[in-house]
């Protein structure tokens, strides 16, 4: 298949508008994630209460998703299980925790330009862990993609010091979690299918980010401003269920890489929102940093 044809071979141009429109709103609504989680962190709460609230009301749709998945399949096997077990901690549960964490110090523009690097560090993770050799092309897209960041991250340091080392820090972790992810469920999807892997690896991350709040917390915690209770519905449902559910419907008409191109709109969605709706800053910096990002992401897919 060449860069110019559709999935199923197919001319590019006769890609269904309709896919192209669910891609395009699955990515839109990821990129909400961390303006939501700002607007939450106003009311004085932490990334542990917000990330609990956020599972607690995604766990009965990632629950309806399992069940879904599952009909007419068989059931787990221990070996399959163990994955979903060892994906829900990696893809779900580290990655959102690590994620809301780090979005307590850092801008929403530079949290997504982070974790947008998931391609690149899924091509790391493939040379580091299965000795697969990247392509000349593929550096340079790296070097494109990482250069950006670099511009944003030292500008925002500047400005808010040892806070944005800290932030960065804590989402490129949740970066590499997913990256993990990303790695590892490829080798089990197709026993497990897409959306049952997906609801039941982020039913396990629900239970995990639930209990861990009553861990770290006490109940009166849970006692947060009604916004918040609002705020941390829209990020389940809108930022988080309906997202993935678009995002795999798209995936199954266009092909992974067309919907990874479309989802290059989150990046330049999270930094009109982050503008609009929290108030950030947009400089020559961010500007510069989100062209060098989306230019080596989008290289490093038309080089695949």
């Amino acid at each position: 298949m060449t860069q110019h044809q559709a999935p199923g071979g197919s001319p590019a141009h006769t890609l269904p508008m309709s896919a192209l429109l669910l891609a395009l709103i699955g990515a839109i609504g990821f990129s909400g994630k961390a303006i939501i989680a700002k607007l939450a962190y106003r009311y004085g709460v932490d990334a542990i209460t917000v990330v609990m609230y956020r599972m607690l009301f995604a766990l009965p749709l990632f629950a309806a998703m399992a069940w879904w998945g599952a009909r007419g399949r068989a059931p787990l096997s221990r070996q399959d299980a163990v994955a979903v077990v060892g994906l829900g901690i990696s893809g779900y549960y580290l990655a959102s925790t690590l994620d809301f964490m780090g979005l307590q110090y850092i801008s929403a523009s530079l949290e997504r330009l982070i974790l947008y690097l998931n391609p690149t560090l899924v091509l790391l993770l493939n040379w580091l862990l299965f000795k697969r050799r990247a392509r000349p092309v593929q550096l340079l897209c790296m070097v494109l993609s990482y250069g950006g960041v670099a511009l944003v991250f030292g500008h925002e340091w500047a400005h808010v010091g040892d806070h944005a080392l800290l932030g960065g820090a804590l989402v490129f972790g949740s970066a590499v979690s997913y990256a993990l992810y990303l790695v590892y469920a490829a080798e089990v999807v197709g026993r497990i299918g897409s959306m049952r892997l997906t609801g039941l690896a982020s039913i396990l991350a629900c239970v995990l980010c639930i209990g861990q709040f009553l861990v770290l917390r006490p109940l009166s915690a849970a006692d947060v401003p009604t916004p918040v209770l609002w705020l941390s519905l829209v990020n389940s449902v809108f930022c988080t269920v309906i997202p993935v559910l678009l995002t795999m419907m798209a995936m199954a008409r266009l092909g992974s890489t067309v919907s990874a191109q479309v989802g290059m709109v989150g990046p330049m969605s999270t930094v009109l929102m982050g503008i609009v709706l929290l108030g950030e800053p947009f400089t020559v910096w961010v500007a510069a940093g989100t062209a060098l990002v989306l230019g080596g992401v989008g290289l490093l897919l038309r080089a695949r």
